[in-house]
């Protein structure tokens, strides 16, 4: 949870700087919608390609924000304050490919619950789907080292550092 603390506000600020650049520059749409009696919109993408291309960029600025901190031997503030290092399984620093392959990994669990929403919603039961999120998580209950997937994956461990003394 701490870690997603960190992220949401890499990626609200990332998100406040592309305002200028998806928000529609005509005031026009805006100022008629107002009169008409309709509430104020929120301030939207002006295209499909626009919106894909904003994601695109939020989901790369959170990789690179992951792998970045989680290769070479580099922690996130998170891991620094519980004392968690991340490793490869023969306990060397962990490349900058595996690191990106354990982001990836990471996608699963959400990804599932989004094909489960698609499959469930027209059924009338999506939220079920949300219970997917945690399938990186529940692996650990299953795995036999007690390995998350991500780490399974990409050939990682999690492991405790010592306090300095």
């Amino acid at each position: 949870m701490y870690e997603a603390l960190l992220l949401a506000g890499l990626l609200l600020l990332v998100g406040f700087a592309l305002l200028p650049v998806v928000t529609p520059t005509d005031r026009v749409t805006v100022s008629a919608l107002r009169d008409a009696g309709k509430p104020r919109p929120i301030p939207y993408l002006v295209s499909r390609a626009a919106r894909a291309a904003s994601g695109a960029l939020l989901f790369g600025v959170c990789g690179a924000y992951c792998v970045g901190l989680w290769s070479g031997g580099r922690r996130t503030l998170p891991m620094k304050t519980w004392r968690i290092a991340l490793r490869t399984t023969d306990g060397v620093l962990v490349p900058p490919q595996a690191a990106m392959l354990r982001y990836f990994a990471c996608w699963i669990g959400p990804a599932f619950a989004l094909a489960g929403y698609l499959a469930l919603a027209p059924l009338g039961h999506g939220r079920w789907a949300m219970a997917l999120v945690a399938v990186n998580y529940a692996w650990a209950l299953v795995d036999r080292d007690a390995q998350y997937l991500q780490d399974r994956i990409a050939g990682t461990r999690l492991l405790a550092v010592p306090p300095v003394s």
